[in-house]
């Protein structure tokens, strides 16, 4: 009998979330079998497109999604001195990651990923990009569909580094 799989859990920022949006596959983040995403009360209220709020509460109620609130002390006093370098969301989902030692999927950059990479390394940083790789790796999109995903993200003004995913494999 073989070990059970070991889950990562991610604390999702809003970005990533909408980026999932955009590309309609918000689900995928339910079925990828290495991570367990979490997200922030406070992203949740950055959410201001309809739309956008109610599948994230749909993948939310559908077991896809799990909504933390901040209430270890050691998580809000951190949270408490990062709003006053950066955004709600941003601030509660770095704090959780730092302190619970999780994961944080986020393509911010600059102030906001300087300090990310201060607090917790750049390897437990994960962006749409690893996310959608992880996918492909775990055959639940094709390089194609992500390729596809890439283009309309690129429409939505999240542009990737790079031609296809196929480089990245």
């Amino acid at each position: 009998m073989s070990a059970p799989a070991v889950t990562t859990v991610v604390i999702t920022d809003t970005n990533v979330l909408i980026n999932f949006l955009h590309i309609g596959q918000l689900a995928l983040l339910g079925e990828l079998p290495a991570y367990r995403f979490q997200l922030p009360a406070e992203v949740l209220q950055e959410l201001t497109d309809p739309g956008q709020r109610v599948a994230v509460d749909n993948a939310i109620a559908a077991g896809q999604l799990d909504l933390l609130v901040i209430d270890a002390l050691d998580a809000l006093a951190l949270y408490g001195d990062l709003r006053d370098l950066m955004g709600r969301g941003e601030a509660a989902c770095l704090a959780l990651a730092a302190t619970t030692g999780c994961y944080l999927a986020s393509d911010e950059k600059k102030r906001f990923r300087r300090k990310a990479i201060e607090l917790i390394g750049e390897a437990r940083i994960l962006g749409t990009e690893d996310l959608l790789l992880e996918a492909i790796r775990c055959d639940r999109i094709t390089v194609a569909q992500a390729d596809g995903y890439k283009v309309v993200l690129a429409e939505n003004r999240y542009k990737m580094p790079f031609a296809s995913f196929a480089e990245r494999l």
